[in-house]
């Protein structure tokens, strides 16, 4: 894709404002990928690396559990692999998951994930999208209280030009308590596009606990986010600011995603 003309200047001012925001990630929640699915993957044969970095400036101060990362202060990201199998499949890894900083533990390694997303062809382009994302995870136990878990991500939207509606109706389980044990943790995200490099988004994230009993309002985790992204040439960036309103949520995050395509056919 080819920068339009004159934007070099604009390109360079918003690069400067989004290393501001990240620059305290770089510093020092308690997840390792905070993003709602587009249905967008990378085309057939080409891979794609994406590094995820959160940090939380002022978030939970206790464990979730004993000796659970401490969300408050603490940096966790991850390198996330893809490639594009077919126009409806990407195949992905998160390799290494990990915190950078934490309370108590320091640096650490988290575990790993391997991922299956499936599409509707060429999502991006489409008036109304779908998609069905799997996630096997392999956790340490300072980032999971079981070893094993697992992630079912639908996803469903609109590009309605030049707004952009998207819901990810997610499920986790940790393999115990039958179906009533599953966790909702949907994710939202009402997007602007400015052009077709820039955007502004509303996102929110939450974790309402298991189908067979929801959390009291108070201490489930609600955040509302306000992302901008932009799509460039070599280097795609997110980047964004999250709020927590109820007892149960971190007060404030930061998140920054970068990334790029590597496709092997193309010459150097």
């Amino acid at each position: 894709m080819k920068h339009q003309p004159n934007s070099r200047h604009t390109y360079r001012q918003a690069l400067i404002c989004l290393a501001l925001l990240a620059t305290p990630a770089a510093l020092l929640a308690q997840t390792d990928e905070i993003q709602v699915y587009d249905a967008a993957i990378a085309d057939q044969g080409v891979f794609n690396v994406m590094v995820h970095s959160n940090f939380t400036p002022s978030g939970r101060k206790n464990p979730d559990y004993p000796g659970a990362i401490i969300a408050n202060h603490s940096l966790n990201g991850a390198v996330e692999w893809a490639y594009g199998v077919t126009d409806w499949m990407e195949q992905g890894l998160y390799f290494p998951v990990y915190s950078a900083y934490s309370t108590g533990h320091d640096g650490t390694l988290n575990g790993f994930k391997i991922r299956e997303l499936f599409v509707k062809p060429h999502a991006d382009e489409q008036t109304f999208f779908y998609g069905l994302n799997f996630e096997f995870s392999v956790n340490y136990h300072y980032w999971e209280p079981r070893h094993i878990t697992s992630e079912l991500r639908p996803i469903i939207g609109l590009h309605l030009k030049p707004w952009d509606i998207i819901v990810n109706p997610i499920v986790d389980t940790q393999y115990h308590g039958g179906p009533g044990g599953l966790e909702f943790v949907p994710a939202t995200r009402l997007a602007y596009n400015l052009n077709d490099k820039w955007a502004i988004a509303a996102e929110t994230y939450s974790d309402f606990g298991t189908l067979r009993h929801f959390d009291s309002a108070h201490n489930q985790f609600q955040e509302g986010w306000l992302t901008l992204d932009h799509k460039g040439a070599v280097i795609s960036i997110e980047t964004g600011i999250g709020i927590g309103y109820t007892a149960g949520s971190d007060k404030l995050t930061l998140k920054l995603m970068v990334s790029r395509d590597i496709n092997p056919k193309s010459k150097p």
